[in-house]
């Protein structure tokens, strides 16, 4: 499990959101939330969704929630923070502090 300075942080309410995620979908604990990137150069865009660690990863627990990060990708999410928010055009997860 990485340790040190946690590389990326939570709202209250996306803890509050993924809990409730994990417990209506009966989530099995093999599972982590993942945190990265999708695509690459300008279009890249972050990823978040639950899957398996895998060789590549590091394995954090973030307030009480086990995250998976690609080391490649460590460097490009590190200082980010997930919210959890509901407006005029939907709810989802909303990522803030470092542009992609």
């Amino acid at each position: 499990m990485g340790l040190g300075v946690l590389p990326i942080n939570f709202s209250k309410e996306a803890i509050n959101q993924i809990n409730e995620i994990i417990k209506e979908k009966n989530i099995s604990a093999d599972y982590a939330v993942r945190v990265g990137l999708k695509g690459g150069g300008c279009s890249a865009s972050y990823l978040f969704g639950f899957d398996k660690k895998k060789p590549e990863d590091e394995l954090f627990l973030i307030n009480g929630i086990n995250v998976l990060i690609n080391k490649k990708h460590l460097m490009y999410v590190f200082g980010i923070e997930i919210d959890f928010e509901i407006g005029e055009e939907g709810k989802g997860f909303t990522f803030s502090g470092k542009e992609v």
